[in-house]
């Protein structure tokens, strides 16, 4: 998908380049904040370039917590650790429980945006693990 093609679907818009977190991705990323966490759940338009993806990560909770995704634009993909990766396309809804080891990114080819929603939960933390290995990535 071309950037342009890419821009009229991604309704939300691109946001701000992602430098808080830059350390965490491999490429470029981008977040747009569409709520405020201090006053509901927080939902966040976050881009992705082609073949940019986050390092693997996990989001605790003792109870509740973990990530939903609710694909918008271009293609991606999603992986649990020990499962094979999962293609996304717009539509597409991934729902990622707590304490569950996992990265998702762009496609080679193709821009990829979803709404990242942190889910609500007793102590929630974010741990963010290894880069994805090219090796892994393209597998």
């Amino acid at each position: 998908m071309t950037k342009e093609e890419f821009d009229k679907q991604n309704v939300f818009g691109l946001g701000k380049e992602n430098i808080d977190f830059a350390k965490y991705f491999i490429g470029k990323s981008y977040l747009n904040p569409l709520t405020d966490p201090n006053k509901t759940v927080f939902l966040a338009n976050v881009t992705f370039e082609p073949g940019c993806r986050n390092n693997w990560h996990i989001h605790h909770a003792t109870k509740g917590g973990g990530q939903i995704l609710i694909c918008i634009s271009g293609e991606g993909w999603y992986q649990e650790s020990g499962k094979e990766k999962v293609s996304l396309k717009p539509g597409d809804v991934i729902t990622i429980p707590a304490n569950v080891k996992h990265w998702h990114g762009a496609k080679k080819d193709s821009w990829f945006s979803h709404i990242a929603v942190e889910v609500p939960g007793e102590n929630t933390s974010n741990e963010w693990l290894e880069e994805v290995t090219d090796e892994e990535y393209n597998k």
